[in-house]
């Protein structure tokens, strides 16, 4: 069962901060050739395709985690620090997410709705923010991860 939990745990990560490489390294500088009004209504359609993935890994990720926690390495207690690390970054880029979610991505989708243009335009650039932030977070947590596995924090 732990072959099935870490599987589902690296498909769930690989999707979450894949998906936000390709959308901030290669999609959004692609998006800066568009007029802003189009520019905006096809980040509104982007982030509503995406985000029920990155839902879809904000409940797996946790879930798989602690059964792992849990099942393979017999809790927190005797866990290596390298899971420890990815607990801690992997909850705030889930905090991070939920906030992003009801907050510049709702003003966002409502402003694109308006067509509130500036509005809009503001929202992104903080859902911009957050994701960036996630990102790096994430390619972080992806580097711990290997490496801590291998032995760079015996």
């Amino acid at each position: 069962m732990n072959a099935l939990a870490i599987t589902l745990h690296g498909l769930a990560a690989t999707v979450w901060v894949g998906g936000m490489f390709f959308a901030y390294i290669v999609l959004r500088p692609s998006m800066s050739l568009l007029e802003p009004h189009r520019r905006l209504t096809i980040w509104a359609g982007v982030f509503k395709r995406f985000f029920p993935w990155v839902w879809m890994a904000v409940f797996v990720l946790p879930l798989t985690g602690y059964w792992l926690v849990f099942g393979a390495f017999g809790g927190f207690a005797t866990s290596p620090i390298y899971i420890h690390i990815m607990h801690g970054i992997g909850l705030l880029m889930i905090a991070l997410f939920i906030y992003l979610y009801y907050r510049p991505y709702a003003a966002l989708k409502n402003a694109v709705t308006a067509e509130s243009w500036p509005e809009a335009g503001e929202a992104l650039n903080r859902v911009r923010h957050i994701v960036l932030v996630n990102l790096v977070l994430g390619l972080f947590l992806v580097a711990v991860v290997y490496a801590g596995r291998y032995g760079l924090f015996s």
